[in-house]
């Protein structure tokens, strides 16, 4: 067993550097999930945040016709055997005349499995701006927009992300983090649920057999992906459920292929997902309750989990700062 909990904390340390491990099973919410199979059930879409030196956005004139001649960033739904990044280079290419490479990813929005949003941070590598010369039907032109000079957007929505690249490219608060090519079959989380003691110690939540090893819990289509979370929590912890917070912190790493069209068209979110006691308890007139720090983790129901306190140092104090700073990416549900 010590041997075995001992290669959980290294896949954990590989989580935390942005890298992947293979899904080979899903413990929790198999049998409420179909596999992934792109344009059918679920349907993802790219979109880049690209600055110039004087931090002016690329932008694109759109050409369809429920949107004609507005702007928008650089965006458009991955196409059936594409990768996240080939899909991001592609619309880039089409629809603003530039070479890019991707930098990082910078936040994911998603409405459920059927609906997710993957925005990146990238920067021009080759090419030309697209011209209105070279008007077709993916887009009019491009242009740089400073963010002052007035323009008819497509939809407000892109502010937000503009604003969050402007952050990540003047201040990075999380490691680069890109899609890593391993396939999954399903929408999934593999959770690294975590609870912080006072002292400072971390216990890791994790499924016991066959071996040792992190939940993985499959995406709902009446959910938020992040629901995933709960549906761990709830089966591992009833009877202190609802006494606390299940907070999804955001991303380590995200796993995606794609290349076999209904059988690796699924995405893995590697998370960190903080346990917290719920400070905003209150009793039945309404008086909020005292939460006392609790020095252990709320005990399992479930004979099918144990927590597993971090010994490796190292690990500890990592994920001690990553939950505290967020240094994740993040994970924002549109529901």
């Amino acid at each position: 067993m010590e041997a075995e909990l001992e290669r959980v904390e290294e896949e954990v340390q590989l989580l935390l550097s942005g890298q992947g491990s293979e899904v080979t099973a899903c413990d929790v919410g198999l049998e409420q999930s179909k596999p992934a199979s792109l344009r059918n059930n679920v349907s993802y879409i790219v979109c880049a945040v690209i600055f110039n030196h004087t931090e002016e956005v690329l932008m694109v004139q759109e050409a369809k016709q429920d949107c004609y001649k507005k702007w928008y960033l650089p965006a458009g739904r991955v196409e059936v055997g594409e990768s996240l990044q080939e899909a991001l280079l592609r619309e880039v290419k089409e629809e603003a005349g530039f070479e890019c490479e991707p930098i990082t990813l910078l936040l994911i929005q998603e409405q459920g499995p059927q609906w997710i949003r993957f925005i990146f941070l990238a920067k021009v590598t080759g090419g030309t701006i697209k011209s209105p010369s070279a008007a077709d039907q993916e887009s009019l032109q491009a242009a740089w927009w400073d963010r002052r000079t007035p323009l008819p957007l497509r939809g407000r929505d892109i502010l937000r992300l503009i604003e969050f690249g402007l952050k990540y490219h003047r201040d990075p608060w999380h490691p680069a983090t890109l899609p890593t090519d391993l396939s999954c079959r399903h929408v999934v989380q593999r959770l690294v649920l975590v609870f912080t003691t006072p002292e400072e110690q971390v216990w890791i939540l994790l499924i016991k057999d066959p071996r040792p090893h992190l939940p993985v819990a499959a995406a709902v289509k009446t959910h938020a992906v992040s629901w995933a979370s709960n549906m761990v929590a709830q089966d591992a912890v009833p009877s202190s459920y609802y006494e606390h917070s299940v907070n999804t912190l955001g991303v380590f790493s995200l796993q995606h292929n794609g290349r076999q069209h209904g059988r690796t068209d699924g995405v893995c979110f590697n998370t960190l997902v903080a346990l917290e006691p719920d400070a905003a308890r209150r009793d039945e007139d309404g008086v909020a309750l005292e939460t006392p720090p609790a020095p252990h983790p709320p005990p399992v129901d479930n004979p099918r989990y144990l927590w597993h306190k971090v010994q490796h140092p190292a690990l500890r104090d990592a994920l001690l700062d990553r939950s505290r700073k967020m240094s994740v990416v993040p994970l924002h549900s549109l529901y």
